[in-house]
């Protein structure tokens, strides 16, 4: 595979890294900024929220501009972006520096395939977006607990440096590797390519994938205060929970995956909700004893994140039937449907945590995960009757 490829994979991991950090740090970055718990948890809300509205539209704004600048400029600003989070002297700097890194995040996915796939010959575009995406998993598995673990030894604003130190790597990497030109088909306008959310299917399955996969970061979101407040345990041992819970999403991807060409998206959906549901309802019984959570969270990991790779295929084999000449916006809505679920389901936990407390969080996530089995069923109702009429 071109070197290129592996600049690409590092700027997916720092990207995946700077995302979910947070997690492991809330408590003390609330500490240190004088803010609530719920409030620090808004910097994992609007930077998914940064992700949703911004790549859309700043992709559509940027797509007649060259990839190879484009790329390396993105990276630059998520570099700038992290550095001002390291630096910010409160809390309104931080949001900003995050805001700005959702916005550069968005946009850089969005042309990444493309990129990606510039660099090999057709027969290795799908193994070429494979590796650039298996940074975002290496960084669930390492990025995220061994940041939470910097930042609880040397201070919340380490992390932030370091992601901005592999920032500045993966644009040395994409300078020195990424072909002067690389071809690109420029995007429809922002305009026609929101046409696809009329198509009632596609809708469909952008709602699942916001209330399904979103569920769960009512309660990742603030896991940390979740296990030292009350499974009793030390902000170190928060950082092995994230990388068992990193491991699990591996392990979901895969099963998601196998699972989805076997029995097809949607039943393969509601088997994988339904067991999300189940581990989500298991979290308020386990959350009081150290094994029992640990063994708990790598269940709900495994099904939380088997979503992913199903929706993705999902839509991309719906477009192909009902927009095949817009599969890529269609996917990329998808992955904004994804950001739209993680942001509100954070804000909805913050509000949880303000309130009742943090351990009523599961119920509300399940709350979520049913609605995205309701709609499933209709997605299965609509198959059935599309067969007998055909």
């Amino acid at each position: 595979m071109p070197i290129g490829l592996f600049a690409l994979a590092v700027s997916a991991f720092a990207i995946g890294t700077t995302e979910f950090v947070i997690v492991g740090l809330i408590p003390g970055m609330a500490r240190d900024l004088s803010v609530s718990i719920p409030t620090a948890g808004l910097l994992v809300s609007l930077y998914a929220l940064s992700i949703t509205l911004g790549a859309p539209t700043v992709t559509a704004l940027t797509g007649r501009l060259p990839r190879r600048p484009l790329a390396i400029t993105l990276m630059l600003i998520f570099t700038l972006g992290n550095l001002i989070a390291a630096f910010a002297p409160g809390y309104d700097m931080l949001l900003a520096g995050r805001i700005v890194t959702g916005i550069a995040h968005g946009v850089f996915f969005s042309i990444g395939a493309t990129v990606a796939t510039s660099l090999v010959d057709k027969s290795r575009s799908s193994q070429a977006v494979a590796l650039m995406f298996a940074g975002l998993t290496v960084a669930m598995v390492v990025g995220v607990p061994f940041g939470a673990f910097v930042g609880q030894h040397w201070g919340w604003r380490a992390p932030f440096l370091v992601v901005a130190a592999l920032g500045a790597i993966s644009v040395a990497g994409l300078m020195a590797w990424l072909p002067k030109a690389i071809p690109h088909t420029p995007p429809t306008g922002l305009v026609s390519q929101l046409g696809l959310l009329g198509k009632p299917r596609l809708l469909a399955m952008y709602l699942v994938t916001t209330f399904g996969f979103g569920s769960s970061f009512v309660v990742f979101t603030y896991l940390s205060p979740l296990m030292t407040g009350v499974t009793h345990v030390s902000e170190e041992t928060v950082s092995l929970a994230l990388m068992l819970f990193g491991v699990a999403t591996v392990i979901g991807n895969l099963f998601g995956g196998r699972l989805a060409d076997r029995i097809g998206s949607e039943p393969a959906l509601r088997i994988v909700l339904i067991g999300l549901i189940v581990s989500l309802a298991a979290l308020p019984l386990t959350a009081s004893h150290v094994i029992g959570i640990f063994v708990n969270l790598f269940v709900w990991g495994v099904f939380a994140f088997a979503i992913s790779p199903i929706m993705q295929a999902g839509v991309v084999k719906t477009a192909a039937i009902e927009a095949p000449d817009a599969i890529g916006t269609a996917s990329g809505f998808n992955i904004a449907a994804f950001n739209l679920g993680i942001s509100g389901a954070s804000f909805i936990g913050g509000v949880l945590v303000n309130g009742p407390g943090v351990i009523t969080t599961p119920w509300a996530a399940i709350a979520l995960v049913a609605l995205a089995l309701l709609i499933v069923e209709w997605l299965l109702r609509q198959r059935r009757l599309s067969l007998r009429t055909a």
